[in-house]
């Protein structure tokens, strides 16, 4: 969602005058859009912005430093006491008053702050201003915010309540987009699965996009598994166009941590939701979040998130040790140390490249339909994905992007295959 809104920013910042550059010599400004997930991520920006500082140490005019997207909503003034170097603080929803904000700040020279949760004055206003992306693959985001509340979670604090967009918004979006070239779209939002405006679900709206004749695949993320509904999991059968790969974080596969994480569903529960899935869509895979080392997780706990993920098979996943992120319930809680929780992270991912790495030696001989984006820096190559969003590279023999065919595949490593186009 970062990266769409990025663009998004790209696209409303040519109304202020200002266009995107290619060398951070030639900025004027610099807008570091951020991420508050995990304390990693928060602490990057201000180590990124004390690098554009002492980049332009030496130079007469300073350029316009803005903090946007989850850290400068949780931070707020806190920005500017950790770096006075920056000089605006925009939220995620009101990232579409940064044309205003910038040319307030260049003739008043007065830092700002806009955090307030205009999500509908927000889309209203992107809905104005056209996208301008010619890639094969494009994001679109379709819902934003969460009512979740997990317990470890900032999102319902830095993008605020589940909010949908119009099906006709999208659509028209999706549209602009297979116009410029795009092939497929990634339906986005902090609760996919939890999508609905008016009478319409996240199945209805995949439905309406798949009418388009130019879009080839469909797919979304991140989706709560609560969630999921026949409709959401039909669809899988229904709509050729949606990729048979579905992203769904189920955090630990134990039902003591899931409560205190108030994920409100059992690991029994998440089980059968892949196996009625599966049942839709027998090859379809998944992927998945781990949360490893939360509050008061014991050694059982962790053996039976080990168990989850040998009886589901995750051919790709994420897993990280918990970050404790402040305003959230969880802080509270009791930690474990982290020297046991890196050893449980080690032993979760040693897990899961294995079944990674089994699945995509499975792919071996076998062909593959791959939609190409683009070519290698080098120009040897020309990658794309096949329909389960592995990356496939082939040597460039003449490939168009957009192009749609079959790949043989003869290797592969971690995260990626190679092989070669059929005849």
């Amino acid at each position: 969602m970062n990266e769409y809104d990025s663009n998004r920013i790209t696209d409303l910042l040519s109304f202020a005058n200002y266009s995107k550059v290619s060398e951070p010599d030639d900025a004027q400004c610099f807008i570091f859009n951020t991420c508050n997930i995990r304390e990693k991520a928060n602490q990057k920006v201000y180590s990124d912005v004390g690098k554009i500082r002492k980049k332009f140490r030496d130079r007469k005019v300073k350029p316009i430093i803005v903090l946007a997207g989850c850290v400068a909503q949780a931070e707020s003034n806190l920005v500017f006491e950790k770096s006075d170097y920056v000089d605006i603080v925009v939220g995620p929803q009101s990232y579409h008053t940064l044309p205003d904000l910038l040319n307030n700040f260049q003739s008043q020279k007065k830092k700002s702050i806009n955090n307030e949760f205009n999500v509908i004055e927000k889309f209203d206003k992107l809905n104005q201003i056209k996208r301008n992306s010619n890639k094969v693959s494009n994001y679109i985001t379709i819902q934003e915010g969460c009512d979740k509340f997990c317990k470890f979670c900032v999102v319902p604090y830095t993008r605020g309540p589940e909010y949908s967009r119009s099906v006709y918004e999208i659509v028209e979006e999706a549209r602009r987009l297979e116009s410029l070239g795009t092939k497929e779209i990634i339906l986005l939002g902090q609760n996919v699965s939890a999508y609905k405006h008016e009478n319409n679900n996240l199945s209805g709206l995949i439905k309406e996009i798949s009418k388009l004749n130019r879009i080839e695949r469909i797919r979304f993320t991140t989706s709560h598994p609560n969630d999921f509904n026949d409709d959401i999991i039909n669809i899988f059968k229904d709509e050729p166009k949606l990729m048979p790969q579905l992203h769904l974080p189920v955090q630990s596969g134990s039902d003591k941590i899931l409560k205190l994480m108030n994920r409100n569903y059992t690991k029994k529960k998440y089980i059968n939701l892949i196996d009625k899935l599966l049942k839709a869509k027998p090859d379809i895979q998944f992927s998945s979040d781990f949360i490893v080392g939360f509050p008061e997780e014991t050694n059982e706990d962790f053996k039976e998130t080990l168990d989850l993920v040998k009886n589901v098979n995750f051919t790709n996943s994420y897993s990280f040790i918990y970050s404790e992120r402040p305003g959230t319930p969880a802080v509270n809680f009791e930690k474990i140390p982290l020297s046991v929780a890196k050893d449980r992270l080690k032993s979760l991912q040693d897990l899961l490249n294995n079944i990674q790495s089994k699945a995509s030696s499975r792919s071996i001989d076998k062909d593959n339909l791959v939609l190409f984006e683009n070519k290698t820096k080098d120009k040897k190559q020309f990658y794309g994905k096949n329909i389960y969003a592995q990356p496939v590279f082939v040597k460039n023999q003449g490939i168009n992007d957009g192009d749609l065919k079959f790949v043989k595949i003869t290797d592969y490593n971690k995260n990626t295959l190679f092989g070669t186009i059929k005849d």
